[in-house]
C-alpha cells in the first residue's frame, strides 16, 4: 500500500509524522466539509510545536529496554493533549479515538494496523509527566514559542482565578479526601476543590502564566505569582482590591486597573451609581476585570483540569 501525505484534511500531518495510509484514511481525507473539530484540530496542528515539545520530554521518556515497548512519545502526547482539549476521562478518551477518524488521525493512529492506547496507558502517562514536573515544561515551551512568534506582547497582564472541584467523597480506597484539596465558599455555594489563579496577556488573551492552591486561597495572595515583572498595566476583578498597596508590590510601577466592589457602587447616590454602573459593566464586558478564560464556569472537574 503505498504512503500518503495526508491523514485527513490537515495535509501536513503526512510530514509531522509519517504513517502508511488505509483506504480509511483515504475515504475521509477524501471528504468535502471539514467539521469545525477538523477545523480546531488542524490549527492546533500548526500551533503546537510537536517537535519541540518531543525534544525536551524524550531524555525522560522510557527506552523500552525491558518489557513491552512504550507507545511512541509524540503519539501519546497527541493524545494527552486530545484530552485535555476536550475534558475527557480516560476510558472516555479510549472511546473516542475509536468512534472518531478525527481524533484518531491527529493522534496518528490507523486502526487498520495499529490499535489504541488503553486508557491505563493514558493514565500512566499523565503520571508520568506528574513524576517529573513535566506539564510545567510543556506550558512553558509553548509559552516560549508564543512569544518568539510575537503573540505574546507582555505589556500588560489581565489576572483571575477559578475553582476546580474535585469530589469531596471518602468513598475510596485511601476513605480520605485529598489533603491538597480544601472547601470555600463562593457567593451562597460552597465547593471543594483546588484553584487556578492565572496571568493572560491582555493583547493577546493568551495565558502566560498560572498557579494552583487549595479552593480557600485568597485570589489577591497569589497575584505576584502570576506576574511576569515586565507589565505597564495590570487588570483585575474587585477580589484584588488593595493589590497595589500590598509589600510584594512595592516596586512594580506599573498601572493597576482593580474594578470596584459592587458593595460600593450599590452604596453610590443614585445619581453618580448611573454613571458608574454602564462603566463598570463596560470595562467586565471587555474582558479588562476578569481574565478571558477559555469555557469559564463557576467549577471545573479536577478530571477535566488541565492542571496536574
Amino acid at each position: 500500500m503505498r504512503r500518503v501525505e495526508s491523514a485527513g484534511p490537515w495535509g501536513i500531518w503526512g510530514e509531522a509524522m509519517q504513517r502508511q495510509g488505509s483506504f480509511s484514511q483515504a475515504e475521509y481525507a477524501g471528504k468535502k466539509k471539514q467539521t469545525r473539530r477538523d477545523k480546531f484540530l488542524a490549527e492546533m496542528e500548526q500551533v503546537v510545536p510537536w517537535a519541540r515539545l518531543v525534544t525536551r520530554l524524550r531524555p525522560f521518556y522510557p527506552k523500552g529496554e525491558r518489557g513491552r515497548p512504550p507507545v511512541g512519545l509524540e503519539r501519546m502526547l497527541r493524545i494527552y493533549f486530545l484530552q485535555q482539549w476536550y475534558g475527557l476521562a480516560d476510558v472516555a478518551l479510549e472511546d473516542a479515538l475509536y468512534d472518531s477518524q478525527a481524533l484518531c488521525g491527529f493522534a496518528g493512529i490507523d486502526l487498520a494496523v495499529a490499535t489504541v492506547p488503553e486508557a491505563t496507558t493514558v493514565l500512566n502517562f499523565r503520571h508520568w509527566l506528574e513524576q517529573h514536573d513535566l506539564t510545567k515544561v510543556l506550558f512553558d515551551e509553548v509559552g516560549a514559542m508564543l512569544e518568539e512568534r510575537g503573540l505574546l506582547m507582555r505589556q500588560g497582564t489581565i489576572v483571575d482565578a477559578t475553582i476546580i472541584a474535585a469530589p469531596p467523597s471518602t468513598k475510596n480506597k485511601s476513605k480520605a479526601r485529598d489533603p491538597e484539596m480544601h472547601q470555600t465558599k463562593k457567593g451562597n455555594q460552597w465547593h471543594f476543590g483546588m484553584k487556578a489563579h492565572i496571568g493572560v496577556d491582555v493583547a493577546s488573551g493568551v495565558v502566560h502564566t498560572l498557579t494552583g492552591t487549595a479552593a480557600n486561597e485568597a485570589d489577591i495572595n497569589q497575584m505576584a505569582a502570576v506576574l511576569h515583572g515586565r507589565e505597564e498595566a495590570v487588570f483585575a476583578d474587585a477580589g484584588y482590591t488593595g493589590a497595589d498597596k500590598r509589600p510584594e508590590h512595592a516596586d512594580r510601577d506599573v498601572s493597576w486597573n482593580i474594578a470596584i466592589k459592587r458593595s460600593i457602587i450599590k452604596a453610590l447616590p443614585k445619581g453618580l451609581r448611573d454613571v458608574v454602573e454602564p462603566v463598570e459593566r463596560a470595562v467586565t464586558g471587555a474582558g479588562l476585570g476578569r481574565a478571558p478564560l477559555p469555557h469559564r464556569q463557576e467549577s471545573v472537574p479536577a478530571s477535566q483540569a488541565t492542571l496536574q
